[in-house]
């Protein structure tokens, strides 16, 4: 009986022996993950440097029929505005927020 316990103590052990050290990241004065988020600077976006071509693995889309592309149909998906679909699912206008600007 004492081996069993013995032996269910020990993936305990092994589990809470982390807590009883001083984490080797704070004595090697390395900079934990918040501190260096708050470090980062914040870049502006350069849309004109997007183009389309550099995209050729697009596919045609759910509907190969309706002329959208997976990316006009995530374009649709996403829209807060959506936008105006015109002949071979040319997109106009539309607002979409930024998952990484909050904008």
């Amino acid at each position: 009986m004492i081996k069993n316990l013995v032996r269910g103590l020990a993936p305990l052990a092994l589990i809470l022996s982390p807590l009883a050290v001083p984490s080797p990241a704070l004595s090697a004065n390395v900079a934990l993950f918040p501190d260096a988020l708050a470090d980062l600077t914040e870049a502006a976006e350069k849309p004109a440097g997007y183009k389309v071509s550099a995209f050729p693995h697009w596919n045609k889309g759910l509907d190969a029929a309706d002329g959208c592309d997976t990316r006009a149909e995530v374009l649709l998906a996403e829209a807060v505005d959506a936008p105006k679909t015109g002949p071979g699912c040319t997109l106009t206008g539309g607002r979409w927020t930024s998952y990484y600007g909050a904008a």
